[in-house]
């Protein structure tokens, strides 16, 4: 079940993110937007294994917004980190999709499963594809989040994110 923007606002009240710029507007009828703090550009590889042990993320260099708040992006790929902290329940989880204007634009986010219990400031795979890039504006709202309820309560995330970029 796919909780709607009634129920998203009484989660809200009752921390299921903290730092929204502004709560009302980018809670929608079936999700909740997260917006861009910084974007980072990707310099070195990464590296990862079946076990964890192996994983070694990669070198990332933090692209600077001009005097307007405005970015550049060449087509590429890119980290976001957004400015909210979000902390899913252990009795549900998200995705999420980009915003509709974003792939009008030719670029799109990916992301992966937000667990149950997960707290952090989350971040996601920005990808431009337009061969013009994309102009980017701080605090843009670029995807939105959909939470579902899950069938029961779960243990709920312990990984190495936990908690992760709380701090700006």
């Amino acid at each position: 079940m796919i909780p709607g923007k009634t129920e998203l606002s009484g989660l809200i009240r009752k921390g299921l993110i903290e730092g929204a710029i502004d709560a009302d507007a980018q809670t929608q009828v079936n999700g909740l937007e997260l917006t861009v703090e910084h974007i980072e550009a990707f310099d070195g590889p990464g590296r990862i294994g079946f076990d964890n042990a192996d994983r070694k993320l990669p070198v990332y260099q933090r692209l600077e917004w001009d005097s307007d708040g405005w970015l550049f992006l060449p087509k590429g790929c890119y980290k976001i980190v957004f400015n909210e902290i979000v902390s899913i329940p252990k009795d549900m989880c998200a995705i999420a999709r980009p915003r509709s204007s974003l792939l009008r634009m030719g670029a799109t986010v990916e992301t992966a499963i937000w667990d149950a219990g997960y707290r952090g400031r989350s971040e996601a795979l920005l990808v431009v594809h337009n061969e013009q890039g994309l102009f980017l504006k701080k605090d843009t709202r670029a995807i939105q989040l959909i939470f579902m309820h899950l069938s029961s309560e779960q243990e709920g995330y312990s990984g190495r994110y936990m908690n992760e970029n709380i701090k700006k």
